[in-house]
């Protein structure tokens, strides 16, 4: 039977996110600013959920229609048989987005949804479930447009991009879905020479690393941790197997892989590998510390694709001190990475003027709300201006 579903992701990476659900079964794929709509049975929500390394989570629709008022939303709502789908012991968080919607207070039409789930649990049997916005298991959305309202239950709990295997974080990383999607998009396969000279915790360096053993990204994760664990229609006997296929795909670990990272921050390097260790990474990536203007390609290796999320100037002295470091820059990469492909993924419109490069590409891309750009330069020795 099949049911319909949405999966946000960070926005530039919707046509990546495409190719994931169709590699997972998905038909009748249609893309949306920050996700698709899909159709598929239950193996292909938990194959999205196991696999994708683009989705941000899937979410499972479960009404929709018409509405001008709170009252029509909460009809919409009271409309569900949410005790067939959940038990009442469940702790429960309401969700709200919306885009162009008349109503005045998304607060309230919160409170109007979870009204209409708890008072149908007690019309059903007696008692409500109780809430829990710090640690729910079940997590309904409603996703308002200016007159469609669209009912959803998530079937990922915790964000997809929260693999589990980053204990040790640094300030504003890139999430986990955004690294893998720009790692796709700058053509990096596995077996190609890569590095991170600002690696911060390591998030490029886990998921190319895991990208290179075949590692489905869901498997990461707990016994339990998923939301559609949670449901009354979970089929374990098929999730178990999904797992147990995905855990043989898994290639054979080499000694070590061709991916490096290095940072000008002790204590970044000691949380990279704390976090390479925990995914059992720590003895395939080499992670060091070192000033970006002083690094050089490793050695032996001609060409290969450095990836960089640079910080940007906030504050007047900071655009100070980039606007002096970023022509510095630009020469040590000619002297240091002359042949390989270097990307910087950045907020900053003016880095490519600052770093005195002429950048072959530019890809748009968000990290959150923020809009960045994704920009290549490939090194030649000498002059690339």
């Amino acid at each position: 039977m099949s049911e319909k579903f949405f999966a946000p992701c960070p926005r530039g990476l919707e046509p990546l996110l495409a190719e994931d659900l169709a590699a997972c079964g998905a038909t009748e794929i249609r893309e949306a600013p920050g996700g698709a709509q899909f159709a598929g049975s239950w193996e292909t929500c938990y194959r999205v959920n196991l696999e994708s390394r683009i989705a941000s989570r899937v979410l499972w629709r479960v009404a929709r229609g018409p509405y001008s008022s709170e009252d029509d939303v909460y009809r919409l709502a009271l409309g569900v048989d949410w005790p067939a789908l959940f038990a009442v012991e469940r702790r429960l968080r309401v969700y709200v987005t919306a885009i162009k919607s008349p109503l005045k207070s998304l607060e309230f039409i919160t409170l109007r949804v979870k009204d209409a789930v708890c008072d149908r649990f007690r019309d059903a049997c007696g008692i409500r479930p109780n809430v829990d916005t710090a640690r729910p298991e079940v997590r309904p959305h409603l996703f308002l447009t200016a007159d469609t309202a669209t009912l959803y239950l998530d079937t990922s709990g915790e964000p997809l991009w929260a693999r589990g295997h980053k204990i040790a974080k640094v300030e504003a990383p890139v999430k986990e879905n955004l690294a893998a999607g720009i790692l796709r998009l700058i053509g990096w396969q596995p077996g190609t020479p890569l590095i991170d000279p600002m690696c911060g915790s390591g998030t490029f360096l886990i998921e190319a690393a895991q990208m290179s053993l075949g590692d489905a990204p869901g498997l990461s994760r707990e016994p339990g941790e998923f939301g559609f664990e949670r449901l009354r229609n979970f089929d374990a006997a098929l999730w178990h197997g999904l797992c147990r296929a995905a855990a043989a795909r898994r290639e054979t670990a080499p000694k070590t892989l061709p991916i490096w990272g290095s940072d000008v921050s002790a204590d970044a390097v000691a949380r990279a590998r704390q976090n390479l260790a925990h995914a059992g990474l720590d003895e395939l990536v080499e992670v060091r510390q070192s000033d970006i203007l002083e690094l050089h390609a490793p050695a032996g290796v001609a060409a290969g694709v450095l990836i960089a999320n640079p910080p940007y100037g906030e504050r007047l002295g900071e655009v100070e001190e980039l606007a002096a470091f970023y022509p510095r820059l630009g020469d040590a990469l000619k002297r240091h990475f002359a042949g390989w492909r270097c990307w910087f993924f950045s907020g900053d419109t003016a880095l490519p003027k600052l770093i005195r490069l002429q950048a072959k590409r530019r890809i748009p891309l968000y990290n959150g709300p923020l809009e960045c750009r994704l920009y290549l330069f490939p090194m030649v020795a000498g002059g690339n201006r």
